[in-house]
């Protein structure tokens, strides 16, 4: 991993970017559409109503555009990386179960991603129709209820992988059974 090119390096800074960037927009989404409900189940707050509902959808659908774009970027910047690095998954421990734990909540996330695709169609559509996209945002909530809370815990957990690199067998250990 020490002998990268600078195009390797390039993607590596554009991958760790979209990383921050997507797992930052992440977590604000849900702090943001969380605050919508009441604490008790997915009863909207007395303060929002039909009017004033659109204008949320409008301040909201950026987070989620970020969203989905970043996360896309990291996806394929990710993938670019694995082929490109030259990278032993053998040797490096932290980052095949960093790739175990990418690869096995993506699908979820795109199904995820989907819906949000669905939410931000009708937020942009010629007229906002805030029923269909409360509905959109509740089922989103909780077709997967605690699978957002794992991924962020998952990520967060690459982070940690990412910085201590645990795992990691070194050239040392050959030399010395030689």
């Amino acid at each position: 991993m020490k002998n990268n090119n600078l195009f390797v390096k390039i993607v590596q800074f554009l991958l760790v970017s979209s990383f921050i960037f997507w797992l930052g927009s992440y977590i604000s989404r849900h702090l943001v559409i969380y605050q919508l409900f009441e604490p008790e189940g997915l009863v909207l707050r007395s303060v929002y109503n039909a009017e004033n509902l659109i204008t949320v959808w409008l301040t909201i659908s950026p987070l989620i555009v970020s969203n989905l774009v970043a996360y896309t970027i990291f996806i394929v910047l990710y993938v670019i990386y694995l082929v490109f690095s030259k990278t032993s998954l053998k040797k490096e421990g932290w980052l095949f179960i960093s790739t175990m734990i990418i690869f096995v909540t993506a699908p979820f996330e795109i199904f995820l991603l989907l819906k949000d695709y669905r939410i931000i169609s009708l937020i942009y559509s010629s007229t906002i129709e805030s029923g269909k996209v409360l509905e959109l945002v509740r089922e989103r909530i909780t077709i997967l209820s605690s699978f957002s809370l794992i991924e962020i815990f998952s990520y967060l957990a690459i982070v940690f992988l990412t910085i201590l690199k645990p795992l990691s067998k070194s050239d040392e250990n050959k030399r010395e059974g030689t």
